[in-house]
């Protein structure tokens, strides 16, 4: 990962959009990666996970479809087990994930997005 402004991205998300506006609005230009159409690989979600402090159920959406039909609350799932369900089912990812400098915020509410500027 470099150290650009990075935002993991859903064009259908409102706080995404928000999130999105208000780095244009600070100045910032962020790259921005589909992660629906382009999921991360398995060492950028460990990275991701590792900036954010959080093991891999903590980013995921529990109440998505996905998450309950691949029993992934399953206390005996490893973290790479998980990591890989979140990469065959990106919608599986919190979201927006923004990156800048080694660090890594959840745009949840967007403005928590301003502590990593």
């Amino acid at each position: 990962m470099t150290d650009e402004l990075t935002i993991y991205f859903n064009p259908r998300c409102s706080k995404c959009r928000l999130s999105l506006e208000l780095l244009e609005k600070q100045g910032q230009q962020a790259h921005v990666i589909e992660y629906l159409d382009t999921p991360p690989d398995a060492a950028t979600l460990a990275a991701l996970l590792d900036m954010l402090g959080m093991e891999p159920r903590d980013l995921m959406r529990k109440h998505e479809k996905e998450y309950g039909a691949a029993e992934l609350d399953n206390p005996e799932l490893s973290r790479t087990d998980l990591i890989n369900a979140m990469i065959a089912h990106p919608r599986l990812i919190e979201r927006p994930i923004i990156v800048k400098n080694g660090r890594a915020v959840i745009g949840r509410p967007p403005e928590k997005i301003l502590d990593i500027l």
